[in-house]
């Protein structure tokens, strides 16, 4: 112990008279950082530099003083530390890259670096408390973005879980206390069947003649807050906050009890993880699965060996071994091959915003698997929606799909489903497919469903629609409908226009592909000969071929209505649609209730717009919730000339508000002007035209 001794005395010195924030005399921390790294079970050469690693930076003390008393080993870790304590930063994406590159450089010459300044920040952050409130604020971000993930990334799970829970505290520190006395509520609640399941688990493990450690605990306050803001949820809707361990003697235990605790409660999809076959980076190893247990409730479950527990909780350091005069090895190198291939991206990058997107790789599975009400698994594909679990079970569940509660809660039928939750569809008869649903479904058999549905409802309504008006023109000539069907002239009539019967005329002439006047024509020799294409078409073709367009606002004997599905506006490129009763309703060209719809009821339109004619438009405004930029917004929108006919405004819990707003436009460059100069006022973050109000914007 002679070398603590000595590091201990030479610290006490150069240190003496310092204190801290608390009031404490400053050796406090050195000592407390070396109490650290002798927990993370490290050698006597970092556990004294840890007692030595301020006094490059806080005291008079040389780097070849401390290279003469100490050595060069020693010397080199508190230098190493130094120079990430002195690091300052641009901005916070800045800092994480400069961080992270600093930090892997000094990793090349000693892991030990990184590992003492883990231990300093996380003493630093035991006592945050008596630094200023937006101090305490920066430092408690920085440890979040930084210091946490690299802990994590080393294995070293323990000072990941703290430093998160410090951070959170100081960041969000109301919601902290909320979240803290729930989850000791919880706790004292949950003590008695975390015992009863570790019961079960003993019994049934000790019966197959495995010995093993089974521990229990209610999960850390900053992992549920993760889980709630991920979720969307209130705290009362976390389901899982118990998580089991089991520690066995070998491998082939590990997945022996795995067996056992599957056979004992039923899994669910999607949350297992082999981390033993395929270890991560850090090389951790475990056997992941999230079960439901007894009364319904969830619960992760870790199965590892000693051996793998031994690396979950010391991480790197459990690899690292030094002693006296020992160098790092290739073969050591190579188990942390991530080290040198994250080295890599940094030597060829020079901005560090690219080498910082470079280290955040995500990768998604391909499919979701969600639970039925009474429990059965349904695989569906990645932004999978209610409407697709619906079409899952049966044509008519999604024919009649009103509503959707995932995991007991409403949710819109366009939410996109997670794996591991349940569903539940909400049906009603008076509800019926919507072309709006196309836009959002994903699986191919929910689309073919919901076009052909609308396609039969589009036929039933055309043929209606055309036995209306047929019987309209019938009664202008004398002629009576019902005596016609019965005799069978019109199915001669249907198949002079190769059609196989009576019901494909009226549907004919519902869709505008013939006329009334057409089937009078046929029935009525005298009458006119009928023509190839329907009087609509040839009525908008008289239009359109003196001014190749169509006057929209003046069509005689034509409704023209605008589509509110995607409110067209001059300028856009558009197509009518024949709608059955009201006539042509116009849509943007890209409309997906257009592209979808028959193309047989499509008819070209151009725009005649008068100058002073306004059109509705919708805009959404994504801003910061500052005093007085709502009314910068309002202000530039009215010094444009546009008028606001209908506006919405709502605040995010990131500090952010989104604004609605409905205004009278007269044609696209109008408003692309007005988006423009939005976009330039200060605290407006991104400004874009929207189809839908509300919740569909």
């Amino acid at each position: 112990l002679s070398l603590l001794e000595k590091a201990y005395v030479f610290s006490a010195k150069v240190h003496r008279g310092q204190v801290r924030l608390s009031g404490e005399p400053y050796l406090i921390h050195p000592l407390e950082v070396a109490v650290i790294l002798a927990r993370m079970r490290l050698d006597l050469e970092t556990i004294a530099a840890g007692l030595l690693h301020d006094v490059l930076e806080d005291t008079l003390t040389t780097y070849e003083e401390l290279k003469d008393t100490f050595g060069p080993g020693i010397a080199e870790l508190v230098e190493g530390v130094t120079k990430i304590s002195r690091l300052h930063f641009r901005s916070s994406e800045e800092a994480q890259a400069e961080n992270y590159r600093k930090m892997i450089l000094a990793m090349t010459k000693d892991i030990r670096v990184i590992l003492i300044k883990l231990a300093d920040r996380l003493h630093n952050m035991r006592t945050l408390k008596y630094h200023q409130p937006d101090k305490r604020r920066t430092i408690a971000q920085e440890t979040l973005d930084i210091y946490a993930p690299i802990a994590g990334r080393l294995g070293i799970d323990w000072i990941k879980t703290e430093l998160e829970d410090l951070a959170f505290r100081h960041l969000e520190p109301k919601i902290y206390a909320s979240l803290a006395r729930r989850v000791k509520r919880e706790r004292k609640k949950r003590e008695k069947y975390i015992e009863e399941v570790k019961g079960i688990l003993h019994e049934r493990l000790k019966e197959q003649g495995i010995e093993a450690e089974v521990s229990g605990r209610v999960k850390e306050p900053y992992s549920i807050y993760r889980k709630m803001q991920r979720l969307g949820v209130e705290f009362d809707e976390i389901y899982d906050i118990v998580a089991f361990r089991i520690i066995v003697d070998t491998v082939k235990e590990c997945y022996q009890s795995l067996g056992i605790i599957h056979a004992l409660w039923t899994p669910v999809p999607g949350k297992f993880k082999d981390y033993i076959a395929l270890p991560k980076a850090n090389l951790y190893q475990s056997l992941h699965t999230t079960v439901i247990g007894p009364y319904g409730e969830r619960m992760e479950i870790q199965i590892r060996t000693w051996d793998m527990h031994r690396v979950a909780e010391e991480g790197i350091a459990a690899h690292w071994k030094y002693k006296e005069g020992d160098k790092i090895t290739e073969e050591d190198v190579k188990k942390f091959g991530w080290l040198r291939q994250i080295l890599e991206w940094q030597q060829e990058m020079e901005d560090s915003r690219e080498f910082l997107s470079s280290l955040k790789v995500d990768l998604y599975p391909a499919e979701v698997y969600v639970f039925t009400p009474k429990g059965e698994v349904k695989e569906l594909p990645k932004g999978a929606t209610p409407v697709d679990f619906a079409y899952s079970i049966h044509t008519e569940v999604g024919h009649h799909c009103a509503g959707a509660k995932v995991d007991g809660r409403l949710v819109p039928l366009d939410y996109q489903l997670r794996s591991g939750e349940t569903v539940e569809i909400i049906t009603s008869p008076k509800r019926h497919p919507s072309r709006d649903w196309l836009r959002f479904v994903k699986t191919s058999r929910a689309r073919a469903k919901i076009l052909r549905f609308l396609k039969e409802q589009e036929r039933e309504e055309s043929v209606a629609f055309g036995k209306e008006l047929c019987e309209r023109e019938f009664k202008k000539t004398g002629l009576n409908l019902n005596r016609l069907l019965k005799s069978g002239e019109l199915e001669k009539v249907a198949e002079a226009f190769s059609l196989v019967s009576s019901e494909d005329l009226f549907a004919a002439v519902g869709y505008g592909k013939i006329t009334a006047q057409q089937v009078v024509g046929r029935l009525l020799p005298q009458g006119p000969e009928p023509s190839r294409e329907g009087r609509l078409r040839r009525l908008i073709r008289r239009v359109t071929k003196s001014r190749d367009l169509v006057k929209i606002d003046g069509l005689e004997n034509i409704i023209v209505r605008f589509a509110r599905c995607c409110h067209p506006l001059p300028g856009d490129k558009v197509v009518g649609f024949i709608t059955r009763g009201r006539g042509i309703t116009v849509h943007t060209a890209d409309c997906v209730n257009v592209l979808a719809a028959d193309p047989a009821r499509r008819v070209e339109v151009e725009w005649v717009m008068d100058k002073d004619s306004t059109l509705p438009a919708r805009i959404k405004v994504y801003a910061e919730d500052r005093k007085g930029l709502l009314a910068a917004i309002t202000s530039s929108i009215s010094n444009h000339g546009v008028n606001i006919t209908k506006a919405q405004v709502k605040t995010t819990k990131t500090g952010g508000a989104i604004n609605l707003f409905e205004l009278e436009i007269s044609n696209t460059e109008q408003l692309e002007k007005l988006l423009n100069a939005l976009r330039k006022i200060k605290g407006v973050r991104r400004v874009e035209r929207i189809k839908r109000w509300g919740a569909e914007a």
